[in-house]
């Protein structure tokens, strides 16, 4: 599809694809610091609390490749409003919702939306930018959004209930929702996609795959209340694996497939999501359990430990927006990538390395720095790398495979270090270790895995993605 959008008007069609990215980045953290007024306002259980939070991951990530391949099909801008439409209503709902079964079903409407918004946004953005300087630019300024909206997430969500009360995390989303929308006629391109008059979307295929990825992600979700080994667990998976069967059976059969499996076969493509699993696992552990660590181990209270994220998440941001376009340009993707992931990795190792009685200017800050530039690097090169052989055509569709790789990488990453660390702590229990010191064993030992697999990511994306010699500035972007 071709993007009817020239010189100075991309920059502010960027900046309205990112706040309608914000929008679904802010979602992920802001409702977890209003869980406690939302248990006490409805009600809920311990065990029916989990699925405000699991509702929204189950549809989100059941539903990437989806709307990514739907942009596709029938044009970017309309999915982008459709989208962005779906998660405002949503939120109207949520806001609104004073039974616990209303803000479940909204809030899995919402991660429909949400969906649909990620995946059609970064395929956007790769449309736009199509000269390698200012693609690397408008990703760095992606990236910076991605970084540094769910440290706002936080502080919002924090506000907002504590001034008004938990219902406006939701409906703060109403204005600025309808703001995008309008906006989006304006600043966006039109375009119909690549639909052939009276092709038929491929609803068998669209079916298995979104009901693999849901099942999928619901067995990752449950995996460490019902056992990884239990029958729950094993039937979960079992049943996403002959799900995903019959997806790659239909696909090579049927004339307009959702997911060409050529695509599939992509180097980079390839590569670059496994290294998105590998690091989305490795810094989702990070976040959850460091936090854990400050809070149970350190004894600081919940600002201390939003302030102590502080510094990572500005460096984060910071190189996100403005070094890592510098450093790709200069060094090129596989390198940039590569070391920024290698700094993250050293940065976990020194959280492996935090004792119980750890100062947070020696254990912890300097563990929070490398992770921010590390991180801050490193995402701006592995979008490039994995959308950089795509067909424009094709390019929402890769996008909602990155963001899968994303999603499933940081559920499941997030699943077994947990359990790994509670194992582990348990152990040290029953060896007759205090209760402070049996945390930190465990979550040291969670820290080197996730410190390996980071490495691991490292040295993929380093080593296996096909090299290419960083693009001059003023050259043109050639798409097969």
């Amino acid at each position: 599809m071709t993007l009817s959008i020239e010189g100075r008007a991309r920059w502010p069609a960027l900046i309205l694809l990112c706040l309608g990215e914000l929008m679904i980045v802010l979602d992920t953290t802001i409702v977890n610091v209003a869980l406690p007024s939302i248990r006490a306002d409805l009600g809920f259980t311990e065990t029916g609390l989990v699925w405000v939070v699991n509702a929204y991951m189950l549809t989100f990530g059941g539903c990437l490749l989806l709307g990514g391949r739907l942009g596709d099909l029938y044009g970017y801008r309309r999915l982008f409003i459709a989208g962005i439409a779906l998660f405002t209503m949503a939120s109207l709902a949520c806001g609104l919702a004073h039974t616990q079964g209303l803000l479940v079903a909204a809030r899995a409407v919402q991660g429909v939306g949400g969906a649909v918004v990620s995946a059609v946004a970064l395929s956007l953005i790769m449309n736009l930018f199509t000269e390698p300087g200012e693609r690397a630019r408008a990703m760095g300024v992606y990236g910076f959004v991605c970084a540094g909206g769910g440290s706002i997430g936080v502080l919002l969500g924090g506000l907002l209930t504590s001034l008004l009360s938990w219902h406006w995390i939701f409906l703060v989303n109403i204005p600025v929702g309808l703001a995008i929308c309008a906006a989006c006629l304006v600043l966006l391109p039109g375009g119909r996609g690549r639909r052939v008059p009276g092709q038929r979307l491929d609803v068998a295929g669209a079916a298995t795959i979104t009901a693999a990825l849901m099942l999928a992600v619901y067995a990752i979700v449950g995996g460490n209340a019902a056992g990884w080994g239990s029958a729950r667990s094993l039937a979960l998976l079992g049943a996403s694996g002959v799900l995903l069967a019959a997806f790659l059976a239909i696909e090579s059969r049927v004339a307009a497939p959702l997911v060409p499996l050529a695509l599939l076969r992509l180097r980079n493509l390839a590569v670059s999501n496994g290294v998105g699993v590998l690091w989305a696992a490795a810094m989702f552990a990070w976040f959850f359990l460091s936090a854990l660590y400050m809070q149970l181990v350190l004894g600081y209270d919940a600002m201390q430990v939003g302030l102590a994220f502080l510094p990572s998440n500005l460096i984060m941001a910071g190189c996100s927006l403005g070094l890592s376009a510098w450093v790709v340009m200069r060094f090129g993707i596989r390198s940039t990538l590569g070391g920024g992931l290698l700094l993250a990795a050293v940065g976990l190792a020194l959280f492996a390395l935090a004792p119980v009685d750890g100062r947070f200017a020696l254990h912890v800050l300097p563990g929070m720095l490398l992770l921010g530039v590390g991180a801050g690097i490193a995402l701006n090169p592995l979008l490039l790398a994995a959308m950089g052989d795509v067909k424009p055509e094709d390019s929402g569709l890769a996008s909602g495979v990155v963001n899968t790789a994303f999603m499933m990488g940081g559920a499941l990453g997030l699943a077994i270090l947990a359990s790994l660390a509670d194992a582990r702590t348990q152990a040290l229990r029953e060896a007759g270790a205090p209760v402070q010191a049996a945390l930190n064993g465990g979550y040291q030992l969670a820290f080197w895995v996730a410190a390996v697999g980071a490495l691991a990511a490292a040295l993929l994306g380093g080593l296996v993605l096909r090299p290419a010699p960083p693009p001059a500035v003023g050259a043109r972007a050639v798409h097969p």
